[in-house]
């Protein structure tokens, strides 16, 4: 591999509950095989209704306290909402950082309201991103006949370095990590520890089209050669092995 093309697919309509995004990306690319789709959440989420709107949501003394302690000082119902998606809050104190119930570390449970047409709805990771990406894959080989590779991804932040980057949630058809440990180096020396977050990877690349004001949601990545699958659970390290738990 030595040269790789990220390619948007092009005249997406907003995606709403119920539409089928697989024939709303077939119908727009001319897909090969061997081709990895990266795909925002947030059509997939919208795809799947995965969309609340917050001013039905009643908010807690505990959602209400943490939002007084918010640097953005956000609506009470939206920590709230922000709180039902999690299973632990990590930090609430300018900044709220949960792990979601599928085990992802991040700021508000990936709940977010950018790109979302009503000002009052917020969109939620999808149930099962492994799931979605899975029957997108599915769902293309149905109507286009090729095999491809699929990434559902969303943008993180790191705890040690500013600004966001584009992470694998859900792939499949695809490895997820590539473990190179026993493997020469180019020297010869046995590598000990290199894991590659190969989907991680790719969708990062991904995330140079995709932009956040681009309206392109979805990337073909062209030229990869992979072989293997995985899944988004692969990219999350255990909790006996945190060492920041």
């Amino acid at each position: 591999m030595t040269q790789l093309e990220l390619i948007g697919v092009e005249g997406l309509p907003e995606v709403r509950p119920g539409d089928d995004l697989g024939d709303l990306i077939a119908s727009r690319s001319k897909l090969q095989p061997g081709d990895v789709l990266v795909v925002a959440q947030k059509v997939v989420s919208k795809s799947e209704g995965r969309l609340i709107n917050f001013r039905s949501v009643r908010a807690s003394d505990e959602a209400k306290r943490i939002a007084s302690r918010l640097v953005a000082s956000p609506d009470p119902r939206i920590v709230q909402v922000i709180l039902d998606e999690s299973v632990r809050v990590l930090r609430s104190e300018r900044v709220l950082i949960t792990e979601t119930r599928h085990g992802f570390v991040c700021a508000n449970s990936g709940v977010d309201h950018s790109n979302v047409p009503d000002s009052d709805e917020l969109a939620l990771l999808p149930e099962d991103p492994d799931a979605s990406a899975d029957g997108l894959r599915e769902r293309l080989r149905v109507l286009t006949g090729v095999e491809v590779g699929v990434i559902v991804s969303d943008t993180f932040g790191r705890p040690w370095r500013l600004g966001i980057v584009n992470v694998a949630l859900g792939v499949a058809g695809l490895p997820a990590l590539i473990d190179l440990r026993g493997s020469p180096d180019d020297d010869g020396k046995e590598l000990q520890a290199t894991v590659l977050a190969i989907a991680d990877d790719i969708a990062a690349a991904a995330g140079l089209v995709m932009g956040k004001t681009n309206r392109a949601p979805v990337v073909i990545v062209r030229g990869l050669a992979w072989k293997g699958t995985g899944t988004g659970r692969d990219l999350i390290r255990p909790a006996a092995e945190d060492l920041f738990r």
